[in-house]
């Protein structure tokens, strides 16, 4: 996970949420911008991109739902054969 909130931001997120994940702190936004996902307000935008152990994009969805997002990436990386 990426956000453009800054470090201190994001460890209190996980914090608060309890989150078992690595978040990414894109302060600068570079990351962002380098995947097409900054927003013109400069936010980035909830896309979910599934990167093989290659390092290749395999599919990205563009229609996260926050209510859903969990089953809903479960779907997709048996879809995708992820194990």
């Amino acid at each position: 996970m990426a956000s453009t909130d800054t470090l201190d931001d994001v460890t209190a997120f996980a914090k608060l949420h309890e989150a078992n994940f690595p978040i990414l702190s894109d302060a600068s936004k570079s990351v962002s911008r380098s995947f097409g996902v900054l927003s013109a307000i400069g936010y980035a935008k909830r896309w979910t991109f599934y990167i093989d152990s290659d390092g290749i994009i395999r599919d990205i969805d563009r229609n996260v739902k926050t209510a859903t997002a969990g089953p809903d990436l479960a779907k997709n990386l048996e879809r995708l054969g992820f194990e």
